[in-house]
């Protein structure tokens, strides 16, 4: 892979090699790691991935295929801030936005505190990877105080005429008393196989609230590795909505920190996969603190002969007492040979808690089908109907009415695609 791009201040330098030389010593991670028992990356660690060296001529068409009408704009492409397909007009009142490299050199408040602290590289050996190649990506710092009703929109692009991979970084400070929406989008060179591996870090100061939204619809060639890391401050408020319709590999791990007093955390996603595509969730929930509370919904639709993981994992430290968290997992399988891993974990430390988990995997309840068709729907339309409700479920979080329709529309266009739907209308949420 190519050598980064020098003039870095000294503290990214150090950071990069040291993410470089544990990279180095760990490698891409086995299935003989229990953390990646049933995901095997070895067509990732196998490949030759030219690092993308720029923006390519179908980039500004991909961006401008999911634009969020009333959003402010960021684009990065192949890795790099893109401020010529971004939106940075006039920004609300209280938001500043800097590419991570301009920002890391200028030295804009909170990025070197932050950037690269969320986690421990030593736990995430892709994260690893992206920090060892920390070149640029887009900084969002809201201020003290500062209520940003306006929602911002990051569209990440990769792909170009040859395989490539790319590294995407985001930084997210939310500083105490403020609030914010962030979707980020992820496409790419359709049909085309790329690596993405990409990281976000967020920042929840004390009462503050962040709203994070994810939408990975990527190349069916394509390999996509995201990591989402956040610490929420005393009565902070994190959400996280993922939904995933694309990519060969996909492996998402996000990792959340209620690391101040009554904080709260809300974590859901809905994914799809069909042929022998594979979807690997892991999530972790640190209950550090007394009175934290946290809810996390997470569900699959399977077809073909894919493949999906989930790993959750709920910690309650010893002096989280007070905790309230509950955890729900499940997966439809529409073929006989679709499967997933299920594995609920919790670790409970204090004595003074309310924890739930459950995962319940199965098949379309097939009186419900009969039910529909009873009353005049075709098999087809009443399976539809059933899927609907079943991802709208999630659906429903979704807090921006532009965005939700464009997720739901290409969420539900992708079923009736995949998995041999009639062409049923999507339900809508009110919202």
């Amino acid at each position: 892979m190519a050598t980064m791009v020098p003039a870095a201040p000294a503290w990214v330098r150090e950071r990069r090699e040291a993410a470089a030389k544990h990279f180095a010593e760990v490698g891409f991670p086995t299935t003989r790691l229990e953390d990646w028992r049933f995901t095997n990356v070895s067509p990732i660690a196998e490949a030759n991935w030219p690092l993308a060296q720029g923006g390519f001529a179908a980039a500004a068409a991909l961006v401008a295929s999911v634009t969020v009408p009333g959003a402010v704009r960021l684009a990065i492409v192949n890795g790099q801030f893109a401020a010529g397909l971004s939106d940075l007009g006039t920004l609300p009142k209280g938001l500043r936005i800097a590419s991570l490299r301009d920002g890391a050199r200028d030295a804009t408040d909170g990025i070197e505190t932050h950037l690269g602290k969320v986690f421990s590289i030593a736990s995430h050996p892709f994260a690893a990877l992206n920090t060892s190649f920390l070149d640029d990506g887009v900084a969002i710092m809201v201020t003290k105080g500062a209520i940003v009703e306006t929602p911002i929109h990051i569209v990440i692009v990769t792909g170009g005429d040859q395989p490539v991979t790319a590294h995407p970084r985001v930084l997210i400070v939310a500083a105490e008393h403020s609030q914010v929406r962030v979707a980020q989008t992820f496409v790419g060179t359709p049909g085309a196989a790329y690596f993405n591996n990409a990281v976000a870090e967020v920042v929840v100061g004390e009462s503050a609230r962040v709203e994070l939204y994810t939408d990975q619809r990527e190349s069916d060639q394509a390999f996509h590795l995201a990591n989402i890391q956040a610490h929420v401050a005393a009565k902070g408020v994190f959400e996280s909505h993922a939904f995933s319709t694309g990519a060969r590999i996909m492996r998402h791990d996000i990792g959340i920190g209620l690391k101040g007093e009554g904080a709260d955390c809300t974590m859901n996603g809905v994914y799809l996969a069909d042929g022998e595509r594979l979807m690997d969730t892991h999530t972790s929930l640190d209950h550090a603190m007394p009175h934290c509370t946290s809810h996390e919904v997470y569900k699959g639709i399977l077809a073909g002969k894919s493949k999906a993981v989930f790993n959750g994992r709920i910690i309650v430290q010893l002096d989280a007492q007070k905790t309230d968290a509950k955890q729900t997992n499940r997966a439809l399988l529409l073929s006989d040979e679709a499967t997933i891993n299920s594995n609920p974990q919790l670790e409970i430390f204090a004595d003074d808690v309310k924890c739930t988990h459950g995962a319940a995997v199965g098949q379309l309840d097939e009186e419900a089908l009969f039910y529909l068709q009873a009353r005049g729907l075709t098999r087809a339309e009443a399976r539809d109907m059933l899927l609907h409700a079943f991802a709208g479920e999630v659906m429903a979080g979704l807090k921006i009415p532009a965005l939700r329709e464009q997720i739901e529309s290409n969420f539900f266009a992708r079923l009736r695609r995949g998995y041999g739907g009639q062409a049923a209308i999507a339900p809508q949420v009110e919202g």
